[in-house]
This record gives structure tokens, sequence and C-alpha cells, in this order.
């Protein structure tokens, strides 16, 4: 088995449901993930869209959570710090937390979720951007697992 992303709300390459979106709720899309990689001591999940009009736009950015945790819960708080460890950035719509997807009338766009398995935490402060992040696992990625979920309006 290899390092998997999955979602109870859609399948890969599917719609994401209105409920996550600024049409809808605006709540965090429930992911679990298995198969962590052995030596894993953190993970980092980034969730973009690169059909943005103005270039990627980064929707959720998740760092150090510990090895142990298996899934996020649908709807995480918008808070700095995730319940069982872990902190959340800034996206991209100048928010703590998860901004799902909201694009412009017209064509469909991806939604990007990765998750990336780590042989060392960040240590980053809560409300890193994804630049931050990227910059921080660069060189410590054992593995990465990815969903990619489609929205348009």
């Amino acid at each position: 088995m290899a390092f998997e992303l999955k979602s109870s709300a859609f399948e890969t390459n599917e719609r994401i449901p209105k409920k996550y979106t600024c049409e809808g709720l605006d709540v965090s899309v429930p992911l679990i993930w298995s198969e962590v990689p052995e030596g894993t001591k953190a993970l980092a999940l980034i969730a973009d869209d690169p059909d943005a009009p103005g270039g990627t736009w980064v929707h959720w950015v998740v760092y150090d959570l510990p090895a142990r945790v298996t899934h996020l819960t649908e709807a995480v708080p918008g808070k700095e710090d995730v319940e069982g460890g872990g902190r959340q950035g800034i996206n991209d719509f100048k928010r703590v937390g998860y901004g799902g997807p909201c694009p412009p009338p017209g064509p469909t766009h991806r939604y990007f979720f990765k998750l990336y398995a780590l042989d060392h935490a960040t240590g980053l402060a809560a409300r890193a951007t994804k630049r931050q992040v990227v910059e921080a696992i660069q060189g410590h990625i054992l593995a990465e697992a990815q969903l990619v979920g489609t929205y348009s309006r």
C-alpha cells in the first residue's frame, strides 16, 4: 500500500460538495490518510487552486501535525492550533484555517489537497504562509499523498 489521502465527502477528481465552499457552510472537508511512511515525525497539508485567475490561490495550510494523527475532521475550527497537535497557517483569504472553493463564475477549477510526510516538524509558529511551510519542508519530505476535487459556479 502507498501513502494515500482520501475524503468521505468526495472522490478524487469529483466535485466538492457545496457545503465545503463559500456558497455553503464553508467548513473544511473531512480528510483521512493511511500508510504513513516509517520514520515520519510530522505531517503538513496544503490545499490550493492552481486555476485561480491571479495565479495559485491557497485555501488551507496545516503543519506540524504529529505522525500519529490519521485524519482531520470536517469543520476544523479556524484557530491557530489544531486539536490533537499541529498548527494552521494563513490562507489567501487572509484568515487562519480553511477557506473553501469560491471561484469566479466560469470554468471548473481544480483543488489540490497535498499531504506531506516529513522526517521532522517545521517548528514554525502558527499563522505561517504556504511559502514559509514549503521552504521549511524542503529536504524533509518522505512521501506525498494527493487528493484533487473540482468546483465551479
